[in-house]
């Protein structure tokens, strides 16, 4: 199975879209935020939350909630890609329904490999999630979409590589979103870390 989960009017083929409010193009309404969802364990081989997810899990618990779903109905080594907005950027900040930001830095928090690795280096500051809530997904694949701007500075030879790297992490509206590609790593249990 393959869901497309908050497609609203973007719609895949050959993939279930799923979404909270009908449209023409909804295969299934569901409330993406409520749990458990209507799909058996390990039935699930993609899925694709293509400018959605941002828009879902606006407290903690609801959001932990959603990951442990996810993890619940998909089969080890299905696919996750997840298209969001840098929450740096107006795109991100502009929408008053985008209420959580995702990054490569907090989807690595349910990496169970990432978390031991962190133990064994005595680091601290990231929390273990994969451990605490019996997950363990993985990003297999990251591309960083930078805003049209930067990158015709980047294509012209104005900008290099490094100096995009520096105005990232000093500036909004560099970097307009990420593509990540997550893929399920199963068996996994919940475990104090």
């Amino acid at each position: 199975m393959k869901l497309n989960l908050g497609s609203g009017a973007k719609t895949i083929d050959g993939f279930l879209n799923v979404d909270k409010y009908p449209t023409a193009t909804t295969d299934l309404v569901v409330d993406l935020e409520a749990t458990p969802w209507p799909w058996e364990n390990d039935s699930v081989d993609e899925v694709k939350f293509i400018h959605s997810l941002e828009h879902m899990g606006r407290d903690t618990e609801t959001y932990l909630n959603i990951i442990r779903e996810l993890y619940r109905v998909c089969r080890n080594g299905a696919v996750i890609a997840i298209h969001v907005p840098h929450p740096r950027h107006d795109n991100y900040l502009g929408d008053p329904t985008h209420v959580r930001p995702i990054t490569p830095q907090s989807l690595t928090l349910f990496d169970r490999q990432k978390n031991d690795e962190w133990a064994a280096g005595g680091i601290s500051s990231a929390t273990p999630l994969a451990h605490y809530i019996g997950v363990d997904f993985w990003i297999s694949q990251l591309t960083t979409v930078l805003d049209p701007v930067y990158y015709q500075k980047y294509a012209s030879g104005e900008l290099s590589m490094d100096q995009l790297n520096e105005r990232a992490r000093e500036l909004n509206n560099v970097i307009a979103e990420y593509h990540i590609t997550w893929t399920v790593r199963k068996p996994a249990t919940a475990g104090a870390a």
